[in-house]
């Protein structure tokens, strides 16, 4: 299989839309959890390294916009007459955790937690242009084009911080190990339609 236009090295399996949409409320319930888990990422950085001036000046506006993202699923959920589910365990995002690197410099640590970001804002986009695509509603198409739009961004700039505060190289070469592992990843997690990962 050929890498995705984000770089990606494996897409996403064909099944995945099809069995997102047999329940529209389960996927829109993961889908509100994780613009919230993102909102939370985002405070975190900045928690973790006020000192990084362009971080916290670039990560800032996107706890607002993510939360607005979660706010707009739950809007999504009401309009339907539908109810936000209990949060559930993510396997993709907790496999991705435990590939991070432990120890080594704050520098280290904060390429880890960025690459992490990049990753999950990369796939996240990759799937929300497959919904805006193929589902068969066109207000759902509609609906996922948006997000589809705002995570290519995300994941656009996460990588760009990490170039600000790291080596490129270092950057390249690590990211490169994320993507393998990531495809690798994908091939051993059950393909749900009631999770975005």
């Amino acid at each position: 299989m050929s890498k995705t236009k984000l770089g990606l090295e494996l897409p996403t399996d064909p099944r995945w839309v099809n069995l997102a949409e047999m329940d529209i409320e389960e996927i829109l319930t993961d889908h509100a959890y994780c613009e919230q888990k993102a909102a939370s990422t985002c405070i975190s950085l900045v928690q973790q390294f006020p000192e990084r001036e362009e971080l916290v000046e670039e990560v800032a506006p996107i706890v607002t916009e993510e939360w607005g993202h979660f706010r707009q699923v739950l809007a999504e959920l009401k309009k339907r007459g539908m109810k936000l589910g209990r949060q559930r365990k993510d396997e993709y995002v907790g496999r991705l955790m435990k590939f991070q690197r432990g120890g080594g410099s704050r520098e280290d640590r904060l390429l880890e937690k960025l690459l992490t970001s990049a990753l999950i804002e990369a796939r996240s986009c990759e799937r929300f242009r497959l919904l805006s695509l193929h589902m068969k509603e066109p207000e759902m198409r509609e609906f996922y084009h948006k997000f589809m739009v705002s995570e290519a961004g995300h994941y656009k700039l996460f990588i760009k911080l990490a170039k600000t505060y790291l080596p490129e190289e270092k950057v390249k070469k690590r990211w490169a190990e994320y993507l393998e592992f990531e495809a690798e990843m994908l091939k051993t997690i059950e393909v749900r339609g009631d999770r975005m990962h």
